[in-house]
């Protein structure tokens, strides 16, 4: 398919590649790895021929076609949607076009006889090439790659500059997959797309018919479509078959074995250099000295990749958080006539790790803000938990920096005291060496901001994090330290993420966010998988709320709720007269049941928080400086101190049951 031929590349001092030979059969899947900077990016453009090499060449069969999809930059402009993924097919349809010309021709009287039988020969021939291109399923081939990289019925028709970024680069994508080249390179393709969008990709290029080959910072993407892997490191290329996990297992046990016999190699040099300096100056010995330094010219020093710190970090300590975090009542948010939520119900917990899942634009990060408290609903209540210390990450954290203080200087400032010997060792774990760290913040990349940001982070203490994209960025290595340490991470983590590996190790709870409303699911991403693609499983229906009753009639996802038997219940067997007013009695009795709940949930809350009040108070008045001079005072003290501890703690139980059984709202808490 493709050959690489002594290929050199090199800018300035710098040798990216010396001398690279390597290849790529037809319908290879190919994962390109290595470190950052290591030329993974220039290569692929030397392939797709927008950059030539320094010395040796890039071979391919002549019938080869390339289709190349850069990181961004790609703008689109003056089509629909539609019509811009449609032009894939250019060359079918200028056949369609000659078609419909050919058949005007044809019924036009005026075209002489003589002309009228080359006219037919030529459409027979056209039609047959068009039917053998497949350019009847032209529509459905391009509405089907456009659906499944996130677009709507209703984007088909919009212009194409009207997009941001990201999605014009979902249209350069489509374009790529529909006209199906021979060899498909394809740098960061997951970067702009959703869970759902990768996941129908991953799909489509397990499918693929041609080779190729892709750069992607998504360990669980890559382990779901490649075949191969191209390690790129020490200017050179090395294969590695199988996926990225086994890639993973075998390239630690060869770098073990190059580490090895490197400190092997090095010992035996310098016991020869030592016999050199011993007998250098005595003649008896001169054949046996310069036979050595013949052998220490003739040692290739063998090379090993620089060994990266793993680097394991813990969270600082901060005070828990009381058991409810945040709760969203009665939520409404629109932006004009988009109704992005419409009576929201959401109660998070202390301990809950939850993902924020759902198509572009259904309203992912607009949640966020609410609940970070960046952004106010247009209706309805925004309520923080006790002790509440919260961290948000937002999309854009990377602009907001400040671009005067240095690197170092934005860790440092804000961070604990006992926190500072550890922003060195935290900086070179997010790519940041040497003099990096003196580097001002306003001449950093994009993406090297994103890394300080996400660094600044994980030295502030919290006990609640909201987490919008925050691997967006970053490379494996980094992306390893930040999970590894929200993996250890005490508090309460709300997050978004398209990364399905980092979504899979974290959330234990996941919350699907579209049509104006959001449905709960408890457990693993995987298990949220699961009851999508089961929703008449055995199993019972996903909640569609969080355990508060004012959240369980969430009127924007009816399809998560089980169905009234009155509503599920064939035409023939309609309930009669007696059976609707028997059904009507029960529902006012369930009504009048929740209502008694409700009111005796809010009852309980509004104990448990005077509760806690009063112990807050009573454990100040302990703390004071000669508190225990009276020791009769201080033993009445800790007596009520234990007193209101169990009451407390009682309440609280109440307040549980009431979530597992609704049948005790009758009964009051004496």
């Amino acid at each position: 398919m493709i050959q690489l031929f002594e290929l050199t590349k090199s800018f300035g001092d710098r040798v990216l590649l010396d001398h690279v030979t390597w290849q790529i059969t037809a319908r290879e899947r190919v994962g390109l790895c290595g470190p950052n900077g290591a030329g993974k990016t220039t290569l692929l453009k030397m392939m797709a021929g927008l950059e030539e090499p320094d010395s040796g060449s890039v071979l391919k069969p002549n019938a080869a076609t390339v289709g190349y999809l850069p990181q961004d930059g790609l703008t689109h402009s003056g089509h629909t949607v539609f019509e811009e993924a449609a032009s894939a097919f250019g060359d079918l349809l200028a056949m369609k076009a000659e078609m419909h010309s050919l058949e005007e021709k044809l019924a036009d009287p005026s075209v002489p006889d003589s002309e009228h039988e080359a006219i037919l020969i030529r459409y027979s021939d056209l039609q047959d090439r068009f039917r053998l291109g497949d350019g009847y399923a032209i529509e459905l081939k391009t509405a089907t790659v456009l659906q499944g990289l996130g677009f709507t019925k209703e984007d088909f028709e919009r212009r194409t500059e009207t997009f941001s970024g990201g999605w014009q680069m979902r249209i350069a994508l489509a374009k790529l997959l529909l006209r199906q080249p021979t060899l498909l390179l394809l740098d960061e393709p997951t970067n702009h797309l959703d869970l759902e969008a990768r996941n129908w990709l991953e799909e489509y290029l397990n499918g693929y018919p041609n080779a190729v080959i892709l750069v992607s910072h998504d360990r669980f993407f890559l382990d779901a479509v490649v075949t191969r892997i191209a390690d790129l490191s020490l200017r050179t290329i090395t294969d590695y078959v199988g996926n990225y996990s086994a890639y993973l297992v075998a390239h630690e046990a060869r770098i073990d074995q190059m580490r090895k016999a490197k400190r092997e190699q090095d010992e035996e040099v310098a016991r020869i250099k030592m016999f050199i300096d011993r007998f250098r100056y005595q003649a008896t010995k001169a054949s046996q000295v310069q036979s050595r330094i013949k052998m220490l010219e003739k040692v290739v020093p063998i090379e090993v990749p620089p060994e990266r710190k793993k680097i394991h970090f813990n969270f600082p300590v901060c005070e828990k958080s009381g058991r409810t975090v945040l709760e969203l009542k009665h939520v409404r948010k629109a932006y004009g006539s988009l109704v992005v939520f419409r009576d929201l119900n959401l109660h998070i917990e202390r301990g809950d790790r939850i993902a924020l899942v759902g198509h572009n634009g259904a309203g992912k990060s607009t949640l966020m803000r609410m609940l970070s408290g960046e952004e106010m609903p247009d209706s309805g209540e925004r309520v923080e938990g006790h002790n509440l210390v919260m961290q948000y990450f937002a999309q854009d954290e990377a602009t907001r920096m400040d671009p005067k203080p240095t690197v170092h200087d934005t860790l440092s400032s804000g961070s604990p005291v006992h926190m500072v010997p550890m922003i060195r060792n935290i900086l070179g774990g997010f790519l940041f060496s040497g003099d990096d760290i003196y580097k001002r913040v306003g001449v950093l990349s994009g993406g090297e901001r994103t890394r300080l940001a996400v660094a600044r982070m994980l030295l502030r203490p919290s006990n609640t994090l909201l987490l919008d994209e925050p691997t967006n960025h970053l490379d494996l290595d980094s992306k390893d330290v930040l999970l590894d340490a929200l993996v250890d991470y005490g508090g309460t983590l709300i997050f978004v993420s398209h990364d399905r590996y980092f979504v899979e190790r974290l959330a234990t709870k996941v919350i699907e966010v579209g049509n104006g409303g959001v449905v709960v699911y408890p457990g693993t991403y995987r298990e949220f998988l699961w009851h999508k693609e089961h929703p008449d499983g055995e199993v019972s229906a996903p909640r569609t709320s969080s355990p508060r009753p004012a959240a369980k009639a969430e009127p924007a996802k009816p399809k998560a709720q089980k169905p009234e038997p009155a509503a599920a219940a064939p035409a023939a067997q309609q309930p009669n007269r007696e059976e609707r007013k028997r059904l009507d009695a029960e529902a006012r009795k369930r009504s009048k049941a929740e209502q008694a709940r409700k009111a005796e949930v809010e009852r309980l809350e509004g104990r448990i928080a005077e509760t806690e009040a009063a112990i807050r108070a009573l454990e100040v008045r302990m703390a004071a400086p000669g508190f225990y001079d009276d020791r009769a005072a201080a033993q009445q003290a800790a007596d009520e101190h234990q007193s209101l501890m169990w009451k407390v703690n009682e309440l609280m139980q109440r307040w549980e049951d009431l979530q597992s059984d609704p049948d005790l709202a009758a009964a009051s808490d004496r």
